[in-house]
């Protein structure tokens, strides 16, 4: 992007000065003021509307799909496709010489998504639910708003229901199945990321003014399958739908899946199943931990291409979805603070607009810095909740490193960082994170396998395993 602007540059200088030597006079200036205000106006597209505006959409493809037309670029893509084929072959190759034949199994990736038919039929119910329920509540709010003597009981009775709808329906019903049918992480995960998209969605699904029209269901029923969290009537489309971009997007999702599944088998499993069965200790946290970075980090990239780029990118291209700024080039960001707002677009422009907005309002503008820590503390939260949930016990260190290490650091490493040092200890700093988050995940994962107790109460499923278990891999 440099070179770019670099070459935009010298070619506007270089028009400047063969319009002076032809005496063109204005020319010149009305041509450089016309290139001028292009360059500004996409420059623009990156900055956020004012509050009050809300978000704007606007037609414009994701950062990958750009990057990827690069050659250079491109080639770090192969080096991924060039990694998981050795990881393929370096499975089959053990596979064969312990099993002395080709073990051609995936015990595992079976093992955690397990009873999909319970996640299919859960979805289902959770989709049908917010289909027909927030909006038939919506459209008898206001039929009968105008009409009623009392507006403001109106209301909240309506909003009672909602409440109702959202803490017993989405709240309760999937997390009761998940642990009801005992399903496993894999599964559990996927019910339980979209019982939050689904929670998402249906708080302000519309503009709750009473000037607006009611929106129509095939207005609604798009806003639930669309790659974006902020209602809008409608939203900038494409011409054509690309099936062929559209099987490249899932077959790509299916190449992360595998690519997960390998990690943990070539790496994860021989880390834990290796290690001497020794009391938790100082040593083995530490040997765990580093071990634990390559892993992590690699999971990290997967799990971003896989869901931000290729899954949302899948139904944004089936919908004619035009916006595909789901994220921004996080990976040069010198600041946390300009990490948490590229990372993941979407959910942070959700954040932005329904949630830091409201607690501003609440801790007024002269305490942003309360209400920036109270969005932290429901994303913290939330974050902590999906993995609970998933791996069947509770273990914060998921919500320790982002509560007070990611909140701190977002104010420390802020946007005034702007030397490339800052970018070096943002990403050893993640590294770090990650190997953290896997090692003690991990650790607490295969307590519990090894020193599972007979007749557990609630807070066994609170206190770690991993520190008092005497074989904790």
């Amino acid at each position: 992007m440099k070179e770019v602007g670099s070459h935009f540059d010298d070619f506007v200088t270089n028009l400047i000065e063969k319009s002076a030597s032809l005496d063109t006079g204005g020319c010149a200036l009305t041509t450089f003021s016309v290139l001028e205000g292009e360059k500004n106006n996409h420059r623009a597209k990156d900055l956020r509307a004012p509050p009050e505006q809300g978000k704007i959409f606007t037609a414009r493809r994701s950062l990958l799909d750009e990057l990827f037309e690069v050659d250079h670029i491109r080639t770090i893509y192969h080096m991924f496709i060039a990694l998981l084929i050795l990881f393929i072959l370096s499975t089959i190759v053990v596979d064969y010489i312990d099993e002395g034949r080709l073990v051609l199994e995936f015990g595992l990736l079976s093992y955690a998504f397990g009873k999909f038919p319970t996640v299919v039929w859960t979805w289902w119910i959770m989709f049908l639910s917010t289909l027909s329920v927030p909006y038939f509540l919506f459209q008898h709010w206001a039929s009968g708003y105008r009409k009623s003597s009392h507006p403001l009981i109106h209301s909240l009775f309506h909003g009672f229901l909602f409440i109702v709808f959202q803490i017993g329906v989405l709240g309760f019903g999937p997390t009761y199945i998940v642990l009801a049918y005992t399903l496993p992480p894999a599964s559990r995960l996927i019910v339980i990321l979209e019982q939050k998209s689904k929670s998402l969605w249906s708080k302000y699904s519309f503009p709750f003014l009473g000037t607006v029209p009611i929106p129509t269901v095939n207005q609604y029923l798009y806003f639930l399958f669309a790659p974006t969290l902020i209602y809008r009537d409608s939203y900038p489309r494409t011409p054509t739908v690309r099936w062929g971009y559209v099987a490249m997007q899932f077959a790509q999702v299916f190449g992360c899946v595998c690519y997960v599944y390998y990690i943990f088998e070539r790496l994860c499993a021989p880390l834990f199943r290796n290690i001497k069965q020794e009391p938790f200790s100082a040593r083995v946290l530490v040997l765990c931990v580093f071990n634990s970075i390559l892993p992590g980090v690699l999971i990290l990239f997967l799990t971003f291409f896989a869901f931000l780029h290729c899954w949302l990118n899948a139904f944004a291209e089936m919908l004619r979805f035009g916006d595909r700024m789901f994220y921004k080039d996080w990976w040069n960001s010198t600041s946390y603070s300009n990490y948490y707002r590229t990372w993941n677009v979407v959910v942070h422009d959700w954040l932005y607009y329904y949630a830091y907005k409201d607690f501003l309002w609440f801790f007024s503008k002269r305490f942003k810095s309360a209400a920036m820590l109270a969005v932290f503390a429901v994303s913290a939260i939330v974050h902590e909740y999906a993995l609970a949930v998933s791996l069947n016990f509770f273990y914060p260190v998921l919500f320790v490193l982002f509560m007070f290490f990611g909140m701190a650091f977002n104010f420390i490493v802020n946007d005034s960082r702007k030397r490339p040092i800052w970018n070096v200890l943002m990403w050893a700093s993640l590294f770090l994170g990650h190997g953290l988050v896997l090692c003690f995940y991990s650790q607490e994962w295969y307590a519990r396998q090894h020193c599972p107790l007979k007749n557990p109460t609630f807070l066994d499923y609170v206190h770690p395993r991993s520190w008092t278990c005497h074989y904790v891999f």
